[in-house]
């Protein structure tokens, strides 16, 4: 997807939310170490790229308009998510004074890894991170292999041979093109109906495909899928182009879903698609160093999403 010519580069959005914090142009200009002169055409070419004013310029100093608050806070979101991805990319590159290896499922590593990486950056700047993806089974092959300090899964239990801890929840959704009968459902999808449909599923070993197959075993198990992929944007594809009911994570369609791409098909409520997102490592040791800190990070990320805590509590009435 191309982006609008509207939308200014990450530099001058910095700049404007510096002056949105400090209240001049001259004072964020001094921070971000740019003279004065460039920040203000800067801000005059960004008023221009966007169409609209964006500060009100007094002796006193500048504030953003209406508009222009508006924009600053599109621009934090922005920016934190430029941060997410540089944190992202840079443990991809592999560098080889690693001193922590990770390895998480796709779900994970798209979805959560970015921003659980940016935090750890800003915990431990020194640290250097690798990070490969792989499905649930092959991040515990590799764990249990000494290949990486630390896994991410996704599944019902941990792998054998490994500890673990909850460090996030999803839930699967069944979506289809809105041009397919069951976008037009009024009554929910049985069990036995999703039993008996042929499914765009992952590929056996994902964790996506280990949770439907256990939930459907009541019902006699999943019928042989009708497509398998290996990646959620292969399956949010196939799905988009009606080749067939999907599931997959309600983290991986949320974009789709509120555009209306593609349709949630509403399940009976014995169906409990919710899982749990691990953490693994050999059972017997105890993580350490970066490890250990970014173990801390993603729990106290945990305990602040409404998902997970939702996830815990009826985990523990479920036990009760």
């Amino acid at each position: 997807m191309a982006l609008s010519s509207h939308v200014p580069e990450l530099g001058a959005l910095e700049l404007l939310l510096a002056v949105a914090r400090l209240g001049s142009v001259g004072r964020a200009a001094a921070e971000l170490g740019v003279s004065q002169p460039t920040a203000s055409a800067r801000i005059k070419g960004m008023e221009r790229q966007i169409g609209v004013p964006l500060l009100d310029r007094s002796p006193r100093g500048s504030t953003p308009t209406e508009a222009g608050r508006l924009v600053v806070e599109w621009a934090r979101q922005v920016l934190e998510a430029a941060q997410a991805l540089d944190a992202g990319i840079d443990a991809l590159r592999g560098r080889r004074d690693a001193k922590l290896r990770l390895v998480a499922s796709l779900t994970v590593a798209e979805y959560l890894m970015p921003g659980w990486l940016l935090g750890l950056s800003e915990a431990s700047p020194g640290t250097a991170v690798t990070l490969r993806t792989a499905n649930s089974a092959d991040v515990a092959g590799q764990v249990l292999a000494g290949e990486a300090d630390l896994g991410f899964v996704e599944g019902p239990s941990t792998p054998p041979g490994l500890a673990g801890t909850v460090v996030a929840a999803d839930r699967l959704v069944v979506v289809v093109a809105p041009s397919h009968p069951w976008a037009r459902r009024q009554s929910p999808l049985t069990g036995a109906e999703l039993a008996a449909t042929p499914l765009v599923l992952r590929e056996p070993g994902s964790g996506t495909r280990e949770v439907l197959e256990t939930a459907l075993r009541p019902y006699g198990g999943a019928a042989r899928p009708r497509m398998e992929l290996a990646s959620s944007t292969a399956l949010k594809a196939a799905a988009m182009t009606g080749a067939g009911p999907v599931c997959l994570s309600d983290l991986v369609v949320e974009e789709e879903l509120a555009t209306r791409r593609l349709v949630e098909v509403e399940l009976v409520p014995e169906l409990d698609l919710r899982r749990p997102l691990r953490a693994v490592w050999p059972a017997g040791q105890r993580p350490g160093g970066p490890a250990r800190e970014l173990l801390g990070l993603t729990r106290r990320s945990a305990k602040r999403s409404p998902r997970s805590r939702m996830f815990t509590e009826n985990v523990g009435a479920r036990k009760g």
